[in-house]
């Protein structure tokens, strides 16, 4: 059994580990709810953007985006990896790469070759060591994720899809539920996946000014940015809720432990107490 000394030290250790996991869990709670925030703004802009898209979808027009062409035959296929800069979230990572990666296999079977871009140190981290394709990264976004810091690493993908280089392109990150609850999502940002269906049932038509190449030009760009910075705000909120949570299991854990050392330095002192009686009465005994 371990000396009363060695468990007091242990004790100690728990307990500044504990003030460390709290502060972290106090912390994530006071920004979880900027981050909700943030994220329920931008839905908006982000669901009409898309009804937009399917409404120019169903449009008679003459001229198809590159954008919405579908490719039968796949050669290359892109990832958008949306992760979190820090660690302390649980699993909130490692159960999404270990789809990624399950998923990146598949492609690989059929003769795919992979490009990946990633979003957050996590991702760029852990592809980086598994000597994938990465063709472009963005690190430390903050709390207040701008979109110009994104459209860099987007137009990495959208300039491979519109040359030809690459068939399709994957954006995968944690959608945000509730606070218990992030779920692992994978959207086709391109093609664009078909519409859902519309409430109208005549066709739609748009008049383009100056014509439909320029103008559906800017409106694809800015719904595949919309999407990719509307992951990340989820991914942003899913990371502090995720984060919360662990902090929180870890705290308890904490507790538990201590009360467990404190049960085991009781006993060994009550032995050692009960050993020195035992020698003073044997050594009475002997005289």
């Amino acid at each position: 059994m371990a000396s009363g000394r060695e468990i007091k030290t242990k004790i100690k250790s728990v307990q500044n580990t504990r003030k460390v996991t709290r502060a972290l869990e106090m912390v994530s709670a006071s920004k979880i709810r900027k981050a909700q925030d943030r994220m329920k703004a931008s839905r908006p802009y982000a669901r009409l953007m898309r009804q937009v898209i399917g409404h120019i979808a169903q449009a008679n027009t003459e001229y198809v985006h590159p954008f919405m062409a579908k490719r039968e035959q796949v050669k290359r296929v892109g990832y958008v990896i949306v992760s979190t800069d820090r660690g302390l979230c649980g699993g909130l990572n490692s159960q999404m790469f270990r789809r990624i990666l399950a998923d990146m296999r598949g492609w690989q079977e059929k003769g795919a070759e992979v490009d990946v871009v990633c979003i957050g140190q996590k991702a760029s981290v852990f592809f980086r060591r598994l000597k994938v394709n990465m063709v472009g990264s963005v690190t430390h976004l903050g709390e207040k994720p701008e979109l110009t810091a994104l459209v860099g690493v987007i137009k990495v993908m959208l300039d491979g899809y519109a040359a030809g280089s690459l068939d399709r392109v994957f954006l995968c990150y944690n959608d945000f539920v509730n606070t218990m609850v992030q779920r692992y999502t994978q959207d086709q940002l391109l093609p664009l996946p078909a519409p859902e269906k519309l409430e109208s049932k005549h066709d739609w038509d748009y008049l383009y000014e100056p014509d439909a190449a320029t103008v559906l030009d800017q409106v694809m760009t800015r719904y595949v940015e919309s999407l990719v910075y509307q992951a990340v705000l989820e991914n942003l909120a899913s990371e502090h809720a995720a984060r919360m949570v662990a902090m929180k299991a870890a705290s308890d854990n904490a507790t538990k432990l201590i009360g467990t050392l404190n049960l085991i330095y009781n006993k060994a002192r009550q032995a050692a107490i009960t050993q020195e009686i035992s020698e003073i009465v044997g050594g009475a005994a002997a005289v």
